[in-house]
């Protein structure tokens, strides 16, 4: 049987942590956040693991995270880190997967330029186009829904309930 764990997944500054914790209060659900949950067991922000261990050293510990989440945890909205859906192979067991559809244009519209220097990848504008282009296929592989993100994060919580009301019931 499928967790009732809501999984939103999408790039950086689709709104996964904003929608998700609206849509966890609204469902009375539990809010997880991963890049926080592996910040809080590393004791460093997730920047400081990326220059102090490298990325592929962050996705091992995203890719235990996960397995570790789809083990023990029910009743939960987990947003996941936008690199997340690249090293895990499946998010079945851990529960219904919605993608927080956003255009690469669209992004840098929302990001505020005081925003880019927490977001390293945005250093370098065509680098992080060229990610999140690679990155679209992955999270439509991994996507139960998708949703358009281009609207406010309470309407998306909506939307979400109105898509999948068996979790909230």
């Amino acid at each position: 049987m499928m967790s009732s764990n809501i999984i939103l997944i999408g790039f950086m500054g689709s709104g996964k942590s904003t929608v998700g914790r609206i849509l966890s209060k609204k469902c009375d659900k539990y809010f997880l956040d991963t890049d926080t949950m592996i910040e809080s067991s590393e004791g460093l922000r997730v920047r400081q693991i990326f220059e102090n261990s490298g990325e592929s050293s962050f996705r091992e510990m995203e890719k235990e995270l996960a397995l570790w989440l789809s083990k023990n945890v029910t009743n939960a909205v987990i947003s996941t880190g936008g690199g997340m859906p690249s090293v895990v192979e499946s998010f079945e067991n851990m529960g219904q997967c919605v993608y927080l559809k956003i255009g690469f244009d669209e992004l840098l519209e929302r990001l505020k330029a005081e925003e880019f220097d927490k977001r390293p990848l945005f250093q370098d504008i065509e680098f992080a186009r060229k990610i999140f282009n690679s990155r679209i296929p992955i999270y439509e592989k991994h996507a139960g829904i998708t949703i358009d993100a281009m609207d406010t994060p309470h309407n998306i919580a909506d939307k979400i309930r109105e898509i999948i009301p068996q979790y909230f019931l």
